[in-house]
């Protein structure tokens, strides 16, 4: 049964008009592949779809800048010139802006000011006290950030020694509990590391006497943290 004719305008279902695209896409590219193996020919095709998806077959004996560049010795035209045209127009703008900026630079360091007129060196002064007084806010954030960061640590450290303290005087008021006299016996015994003068040593005070190792005999030492 044959396949009636279709009309030949534009799809306005989106999802078919897609449809459509994919599969005549993929029918064109076969034809141009058996026309490449068949009769030897070089072909080249470019589709961009409607949502801008560029897609292309080339044979495989060449590529498309080959067939491009035959195209132009065949038509005698240079497709590529008004492309380069454009890019040395664009190159010419972007040197003007390189150039304009490293004036910029050299006048906000104090340099290349003599053609500068009063009023273009009043706007620099302005812009450069605005930039001025950007850093400096800045500065003052980071200066409190850290003031505020090592208030913390200090307070840290204060309440670390309050309870050392509280734990020192806690032990004086247990009669368990004593500091070693450094002019007693035990002053041979102790030694600082490495000179650190926060080390202090406990001794236990037994409830009875120890006949073993004598009263008094077990020693303790705690560091003080800073």
């Amino acid at each position: 049964m044959a396949r009636g004719k279709i009309q030949i305008k534009r799809i306005e279902n989106t999802t078919n008009r897609q449809v459509t695209y994919s599969k005549r896409r993929n029918g064109l590219f076969k034809k141009a592949n058996e026309l490449t193996v068949l009769c030897d020919a070089k072909v080249s095709i470019i589709m961009v779809s409607s949502t801008g998806k560029v897609q292309e077959y080339v044979s495989p004996s060449t590529t498309t800048k080959q067939l491009i560049d035959e195209y132009q010795k065949a038509k005698e035209t240079d497709i590529w010139s008004s492309h380069y045209e454009r890019m040395q127009r664009e190159l010419k703008k972007l040197k003007e802006v390189n150039r304009s900026l490293r004036t910029e630079i050299r006048q906000r360091i104090g340099e290349s000011a003599n053609d500068l007129s009063l009023e273009k060196m009043h706007i620099l002064e302005q812009d450069m006290e605005n930039a001025v007084k950007v850093i400096r806010e800045r500065k003052y954030r980071v200066i409190s950030g850290q003031t505020e960061t090592f208030k913390k640590k200090l307070r840290n450290a204060k309440d670390i020694h309050r309870n050392l303290l509280h734990g020192i005087d806690a032990g004086n008021e247990d009669p368990q509990y004593g500091l070693v006299d450094n002019g007693g016996d035990y002053g041979a015994v102790i030694g600082r590391s490495n000179g650190d003068p926060h080390i202090f040593a406990l001794r236990l005070r037994p409830r009875q006497p120890n006949f073993h190792s004598g009263a008094g005999s077990d020693l303790t030492t705690y560091t003080l943290l800073e």
